[in-house]
């Protein structure tokens, strides 16, 4: 078990990640080839100050909030705090980053890691919860949103199972091989499904250079197809 663990800690590590890398790198050249080749003759004279400031909104999506939705975009929104810092401040993983990429980056207490990562447990659980069982948002899922937030999930609950000995009722060994290969599987799925958003955030958002819409012009169609409290 200890060669499986120092393989997945060692060459698979590197591999899963570069692929991850290479993956995200691809799309967001290509993200760049769209928007400075084929929109290039749009850049000039685009509202910058208006899609910027509505780009700038979706960190904290408040306004874009629909009716009938604000539970589960509210535990999505926060889902992602600790999908953010856990895997990338914790200190654990630090020593990871700096074997690999030299990145020196500050930890997190243990403290504050253990309640991020339930935090995310249970928003994870949530999510699932009302995509199956919600009728509104069991209509917009899909197989793989539900598969994607299982495997998100895997190395989260299995994290914190190996670093908490007297609750898990497996044996450390077998937990933090389920966390490495599930984090790195992560790895490998993250530029080829929705999870590529995290690089992606920003082009998603800049409908106004893509389509030329005039401020507020996205807000005015919601309210058209949808009703009054609809923002896009």
């Amino acid at each position: 078990m200890e060669a499986w663990i120092d393989f997945a800690k060692g060459p698979l590590f590197a591999v899963t990640f570069l692929i991850m890398i290479l993956g995200l790198a691809r799309l967001l050249i290509i993200q760049l080839y769209n928007l400075i080749i084929s929109k290039g003759g749009r850049l000039k004279n685009a509202p910058w100050k208006s899609i910027l400031k509505d780009a700038a909104t979706w960190f904290f999506p408040v306004k874009h909030l629909i009716k009938g939705t604000v539970i589960f975009s509210a535990f999505s929104f926060l889902f992602h705090i600790g999908v953010i810092i856990v895997p990338v401040f914790l200190a654990d993983h630090i020593v990871l980053w700096e074997n690999f990429l030299g990145a020196n980056l500050p930890a997190i207490g243990q403290g504050l890691a253990d309640f991020l990562t339930l935090f995310t447990i249970g928003c994870i659980l949530v999510l699932l919860f009302m995509r199956i069982f919600v009728r509104r948002q069991r209509a917009m899922s899909k197989p793989m949103d539900y598969f994607l937030l299982v495997m998100v999930l895997f190395p989260f609950l299995s994290g914190y199972l190996a670093s908490h000995p007297g609750s898990n009722p497996f044996t450390w060994e077998s937990m933090m091989l389920v966390h490495l290969l599930s984090a790195e599987f992560l790895f490998v799925l993250i530029p080829f499904t929705k999870l590529a958003h995290i690089v992606l955030y920003f082009f998603d958002r800049i409908s106004g250079l893509h389509w030329q819409l005039r401020p507020g012009a996205g807000d005015r169609v919601a309210k058209a197809l949808f009703d009054e409290e609809a923002r896009v």
